[in-house]
């Protein structure tokens, strides 16, 4: 029933003096909302139209296969093109960094996920991959990390590459071009091998733990989460929480370093946010929104102090991003950050994204950090993992952690009442039942993105310099304001 009507026969039940209909059962208001905004997709999404409904199931095994498509890996929304940069990305790639920049990269620099071990080459697992744009040309630049997720190209020059397991560490690595074929032997030490091993170096400042997301600011300053469940020690213990690395000698100019000694990352303090949902301090189950304060913890013990000062804990924080579109005036120190905590489709905790304004990065004196939820989950969209802003329109980008996985694109906040996104709409479906994406990330004037497909069956592929593959695609024709 059209609005009008029913303005028409609420009018004519009011004048007869006739109860009024049931008009829930007449009208779905939220579906009309969906309705709308799909045929809005050109303005609001930069496609055609989204998609209606997850790529189908196909069979469990083989389904990858050296004669395939782009298009037979990932469904994307009407407008959109795939096409493959190399079917050859290390098994298990995951978060992924442009070089030398966003705008007018030439190289991607990629985190692997994958477990330590020896291959039968003689070789250990690949962890920190480059990937050649034009020719699709794969090398390995670091091996030995126990699975390498979270990564950023860092303001200064360098590429942060970080493991996401209990023990995880940070490394830093300059001149990524002329890096290739080093191997961490020693994980806790830091210990580095290999013939360009000098440009990479274990920043032990960073916090120990199970490192995914994070935001890298001009100043040194390091904002990230640990994919920790709740309970995953014992009943009742907290999940994972966002720590905040400030350097004892924050970055107050710009430009590349020439030497790693010049990091930000050699020396500093770690923090674990701690949210209050008073206006005093109280803190603990309940209080995941609200003011946010800071509480120092070891970056050795990261995790353990932050459970025992009473950080707040999430369920599995997953990756981060800051938005560069946010800007305060009146607080012009101000960052947003953003991350997914994947929550349990199984159990009806449909998974969440969380947003979070630092008034001042570089203090930790008082609740200086507001957090509140952006992006709740349903039966259809859950287990939020990755997630990008795309630039120029601000639209959130957030992907799915299971097979057939999908990638919603949600607005931005408008002038209406609430502080959450005004809707998602369904963008990119992958197709390989086995597999998912992960890594989605936007080139700098957000026309184009990439996306790895993870964890697809590869009974039917080549090795790639001993170690499994994952096809890396590239996505393109978003239409963005401002570019023709």
């Amino acid at each position: 029933m059209k609005a009008i009507t029913i303005r028409v026969a609420i009018a004519a039940a009011l004048a007869s003096g006739v109860a009024l209909p049931n008009l829930a059962s007449a009208f779905d208001f939220g579906k009309y909302v969906e309705t709308q905004m799909a045929n809005r997709a050109p303005a609001l999404f930069g496609v055609n139209a989204p998609l209606a409904s997850t790529a189908p199931v196909t069979p469990s095994t083989g389904y990858r296969n050296p004669s395939q498509s782009a298009a037979d890996q990932i469904a994307a929304a009407d407008g959109l093109t795939v096409e493959y940069v190399t079917r050859n990305a290390a098994n298990h790639t995951d978060m992924m960094a442009f070089w030398p920049n966003d705008k007018a990269p030439s190289h991607l620099i990629t985190c692997v996920e994958s477990d330590l071990e020896t291959l039968p080459n003689g070789k250990m697992n690949p962890s920190v991959q480059r990937i050649n744009l034009i020719t699709g040309q794969v090398d390995t630049l670091l091996r030995g990390m126990d699975g390498c997720d979270g990564i950023r190209r860092t303001p200064w020059g360098t590429i942060l590459a970080t493991e996401e397991t209990d023990d995880g560490g940070a490394y830093e690595i300059i001149k990524p071009l002329a890096t290739t074929e080093n191997t961490v032997t020693n994980r806790a030490a830091g210990t580095i091998s290999g013939p360009t091993a000098g440009n990479i170096v274990k920043r032990t400042a960073l916090p120990t733990m199970a490192w995914e997301g994070l935001a890298v600011l001009p100043t040194g300053v390091i904002i990230a989460g640990d994919e920790l469940r709740p309970g995953t020690a014992a009943p009742d213990v907290d999940g994972g929480a966002i720590f905040k690395f400030i350097p004892t000698a924050p970055r107050g100019v710009v430009g590349n370093i020439a030497d790693l000694n010049d990091s930000p990352l050699v020396d500093g303090k770690v923090y674990a946010m701690q949210v209050s949902c008073t206006t005093g301090t109280q803190f603990g189950q309940g209080c995941e929104i609200g003011n946010a304060g800071w509480i120092e913890v070891a970056a050795a013990n990261a995790r353990g102090e932050a459970d025992t000062k009473g950080a707040t804990g999430y369920y599995r924080p997953e990756d981060l991003h800051q938005d560069i579109r946010y800007s305060n005036p009146s607080v012009p120190a101000a960052v947003r950050v953003c991350w997914t905590d994947t929550g349990n489709e199984g159990g009806k905790n449909y998974s969440e994204v969380v947003c979070a304004v630092d008034s001042n990065p570089l203090n930790t004196t008082g609740r200086t950090t507001v957090v509140n939820r952006f992006v709740e989950g349903d039966t259809d969209f859950n287990s939020f993992d990755n997630l990008d802003f795309q630039p120029r329109t601000g639209n959130l980008y957030v992907v799915e952690d299971h097979d057939n996985g999908d990638i919603f694109a949600c607005l931005p906040d408008g002038a209406d009442r609430d502080i959450k996104t005004d809707g998602c709409a369904k963008i990119l479906s992958v197709k390989d039942t086995k597999a998912e994406p992960t890594g989605f990330i936007f080139i700098g004037d957000g026309s184009t993105a990439f996306v790895s497909i993870q964890h697809s069956d590869d009974t039917n592929m080549p090795a790639y310099d001993g170690f499994g593959t994952d096809d890396l695609i590239k996505i393109t024709g978003f239409k963005v304001p401002g570019l023709r």
